[in-house]
């Protein structure tokens, strides 16, 4: 079964300098982007992250300070991924929690406001794991009847994750091809931020961490008068700071 598409949806993998969100950069980042009219685009680009890359990432992906030294900065590079990004819905595997926030968080340092409140997020994992309970080799196995080669490398995870949710699709009659669907099916939460420090409980920004975890965030930046200058100067992405300072903004705290 093949995804029915409304607007371009983009495929990607992010290889980094380490799993901090908040910190670490990307240094090989690979999509496949599915126009509706079928066509496809295929890239992988490695990427100077101007911060030493972490001896436990390199061990994972292979990639090295060397390699990379001579390669473009994700700045130098923002523009143009900013292209080929914008108003597209975005799928990955662990993409929700991981791929997407790192994304928008480099997009933040480069000066560009990614909006990712319009468009649809793909979690390929999410939806294995409700259906099935494995990691991505194992998907791929499961589903696609292969064995993952190169894994831990950004085209191969790319090309892993778009043939796993091509075969969900033939799989479950319960899944329907449309990215709409798709999208609501991955979220295990509905999300605020894209970290999931916040989110939405019956109409209410909720704060989903720490001793405030379950309160609403307006009555907890109410009585708190501290709790905002901590989340704004602690080590939280610029996103979910972002979403603190709406909310502050919207109940005119």
């Amino acid at each position: 079964m093949t995804l029915k598409l409304e607007r371009p949806i983009i495929f990607f993998d992010i290889e980094s300098t380490g799993l901090n969100v908040a910190h670490d950069r990307i240094v090989e980042l690979s999509y496949i982007k599915l126009l509706p009219s079928g066509e496809e685009q295929r890239r992988t680009l490695r990427l100077n992250p101007t911060i030493p890359i972490s001896a436990e990432a390199s061990a994972v992906n292979g990639i090295t300070n060397e390699m990379v030294a001579q390669c473009p900065t994700f700045s130098d590079m923002s523009d143009e991924l900013y292209q080929v990004f914008a108003h597209c819905d975005l799928a990955g595997f662990n993409s929700n929690k991981y791929d997407v926030p790192l994304l928008v968080e480099e997009f933040i340092r480069a000066g560009i406001n990614f909006d990712t409140s319009t468009i649809r997020l793909v979690d390929v994992q999410n939806i294995y794991h409700k259906l099935e309970q494995r990691n991505l080799t194992a998907a791929y196995r499961f589903y696609c009847h292969k064995e993952l080669t190169d894994a831990h490398t950004a085209m191969a995870d790319t090309e892993a994750t778009y043939e796993v949710l091509k075969a969900q699709l033939d799989k479950y009659d319960e899944l329907q091809p449309t990215v709409e669907f798709l999208s609501k099916f991955s979220q295990q939460q509905e999300n605020v931020d894209l970290a999931g420090r916040l989110i939405m409980v019956d109409g209410y920004e909720v704060i989903n961490f720490g001793k405030y975890k379950g309160q609403r965030a307006c009555d907890v930046l109410r009585r708190d008068y501290g709790y905002f200058s901590w989340i704004q100067q602690g080590d939280f992405t610029q996103d979910t700071k972002r979403c603190f300072m709406q909310i502050k903004l919207k109940y005119s705290l």
